[in-house]
């Protein structure tokens, strides 16, 4: 390979390919943590090293001429390659310190984490922990996070993970709003209920009609992404939501809903990739949490 005709910067390629999978200068400034005129002129360098114009500048944002359509997938498969090099790089980090970045849901990371965060921080003062809190589902390929909790087991094949618990789930209501409803006795008496929805309202219509009640979108007139504004408005009688049991028979301001209706099972899984599962940092953290979260009652 003529390794002269190489003749562009890595970093000015990213500012590129953020840019354009962000679709504006300034969101890619923000998920580079670099200032927006710094994150132009190096788009504007690498257009002149490699002599083509690659972003069209529009009122609307910037607008990807043919050229730069082109050299994207190219550059995409840079980054990927960018990635592994660090992946490959933190599995190889035998010391235990440095940093980790958990991610989970909101819930989770409010009710099962800080505890274990806890014994962590005790048992590993080296380890610095950031925790993504999001209902998301954050990328760990693209190391977002280097472990996650997740709902689901993991299909790729450079993941591992490991089902430490399934945890049971339940309808919750307040006094107030089981008294207006007319304190329900039976499955049908819900039909006419209201229930405080997420964003992906339609799973949550499946479930609960899987339970055999008839729901239809009309049952959700408030829906929320946040696991704890849902959980907020179910205590201060906006409607039926869900919970995990440990944390809604805790709180004395509701009741379980028809309390011999069969919970959800949702199953916890730990998850990494796996060259960093080869890290001993990583799976000291992986194994802790393992450890604490089969045995939390929450």
């Amino acid at each position: 390979m003529d390794w002269r005709s190489v003749n562009f910067d890595w970093n000015r390629a990213r500012a590129f390919l953020v840019t354009a999978e962000e679709g504006s200068f300034s969101a890619a400034a923000r998920a580079l943590q670099m200032t927006q005129p710094t994150l132009g002129r190096q788009v504007a360098a690498l257009e002149e090293e490699l002599g083509v114009l690659l972003f069209e500048r529009t009122r609307r944002g910037p607008v990807l001429t043919e050229s730069g359509l082109e050299l994207l997938d190219h550059v995409r498969a840079m980054g990927a390659a960018a990635g592994q090099v660090s992946l490959s790089a933190s599995g190889q980090a035998q010391a235990i310190e440095g940093s980790i970045t958990i991610t989970a849901s909101e819930a989770a990371s409010i009710f099962l984490l800080p505890p274990i965060i806890a014994r962590l921080r005790r048992e590993a003062p080296g380890i610095e922990v950031e925790i993504v809190a999001s209902n998301a589902t954050v990328d760990l390929r693209r190391r977002e996070a280097d472990i996650a909790l997740r709902n689901f087991r993991p299909t790729q094949p450079d993941f591992v993970a490991k089902k430490v618990r399934d945890r049971r789930v339940h309808l919750y209501a307040s006094d107030d709003y089981l008294e207006r409803l007319g304190h329900p006795q039976a499955i049908d008496d819900l039909n006419q209920a209201e229930f405080i929805g997420f964003d992906a309202s339609r799973e949550m219509i499946d479930a609960l009609n899987g339970l055999g009640l008839q729901l239809d979108r009309r049952n959700f007139p408030t829906t929320t992404s946040s696991h704890m504004v849902h959980w907020e408005l179910v205590k201060n009688g906006v409607g039926i939501g869900v919970i995990p049991e440990a944390v809604g028979d805790a709180e004395p301001c509701v009741r379980r809903v028809l309390p011999d209706l069969p919970p959800f099972v949702y199953p916890i899984w730990l998850t990494t990739h796996r060259e960093l599962h080869t890290s001993r940092r990583v799976r000291l953290v992986f194994d802790l949490l393992a450890e604490e979260l089969a045995k939390s009652v929450i």
